[in-house]
């Protein structure tokens, strides 16, 4: 069966989360829609031009919104960075708001009239209130909308407490949860290293958990502060979320998923698969996090508002 992802917005973020697919060779087919035609138009066929010294063969097609009538998987890369550098000292993913959900209804009415009924993968910020906006604006099932949400700032902890016990990230597990912005935290309780918690080695390492946490949520302004936007590791994030869904893998993560209980999109753990989000997990959080999430899916729910009122 043939894989087919799209990618709107070749921006920073879009034309890295295009090479990590093509070198990855997930898909067969490759979809990526830009309204700067120049620009989309010369990545295409960079890509092109490597492909004889690449492993795997990507079929590219630019600017075709009726293509993606058939594709597995949307991964929506809009975004206007420059409206964060204009506020980079409020570190505030909500600079991009107005400009992004003027953006996010137009691609959204093109996804629709194309008759696309995948999986939507959002990266656009800020993402809890964006990946709401795609799943009203193009009718879909709203387990079929995802957000890459925490699934970024989960990596950026474990990097974090990897470097304080010098190992490889991979060995640690856990979550950040909530809004994947000011308001999220990590969620102490779920992080393990090498199967014992992760408050073992705190006590025994005299590691400061508070700073952890707050390296995490403010590691995608670190990077974005030196080169003026973010785009590897956010790439990784939608990507490996894109294969997950074309492999059917059923694997939990940590993404921006509409929880009932809080009436709105935030990052939960989720089993995802072909059809998106194929079952919630229900964490046992002590209070203070318990409190912490509802905190955080207040904030989400009012900026929610200020774009539907």
């Amino acid at each position: 069966m043939t894989r087919k992802i799209g990618i709107i917005g070749d921006g920073n973020v879009g034309a890295a989360v295009a090479h990590h697919i093509v070198v990855s060779g997930i898909t067969d087919d490759l979809v990526i829609i830009d309204h700067n035609d120049a620009k989309v138009n010369s990545d295409a066929l960079d890509f092109r031009d490597a492909m004889s010294n690449l492993k795997f063969h990507t079929n590219i097609e630019v600017n075709n919104y009726e293509s993606l009538a058939d594709a597995d998987v949307i991964i929506s890369a809009v975004g206007h960075m420059e409206l964060i550098n204009a506020n980079k000292d409020k570190h505030d993913r909500f600079a991009e708001l107005k400009a992004n959900v003027e953006e996010v209804k137009d691609v959204a009415k093109h996804v629709k009239e194309s008759g696309f009924n995948g999986i939507i993968i959002v990266i656009t910020n800020p993402n809890d209130v964006i990946t709401s906006l795609y799943q009203r604006e193009t009718g879909l099932a709203k387990e079929r909308v995802i957000g890459t949400g925490t699934l970024l700032d989960s990596s950026r902890m474990k990097r974090a407490v990897s470097a304080k016990l010098n190992i490889d990230p991979r060995s640690v597990i856990g979550y950040n949860l909530g809004e994947h912005g000011n308001s999220q935290f990590t969620a102490w309780s779920t992080v393990q290293v090498f199967d014992k918690s992760i408050f073992e080695y705190a006590e025994k390492y005299n590691i400061d958990l508070d700073e952890i946490d707050n390296d995490a949520r403010m590691g995608g302004f670190t990077v974005h502060s030196g080169k003026g936007y973010t785009n590897f590791a956010i790439s990784a994030s939608a990507v490996k979320l894109a294969e997950i869904i074309l492999q059917d893998a059923k694997t939990e993560l940590a993404v921006s998923n509409y929880r009932e209980e809080y009436g709105t999109y935030l990052s939960y753990p989720a089993i995802v698969g072909r059809n998106g989000i194929e079952k919630q997990i229900d964490l046992d959080l002590p209070e203070k996090e318990q409190k912490q999430l509802q905190k955080s899916a207040d904030y989400i729910n009012q900026k929610t508002r200020e774009i539907t009122n």
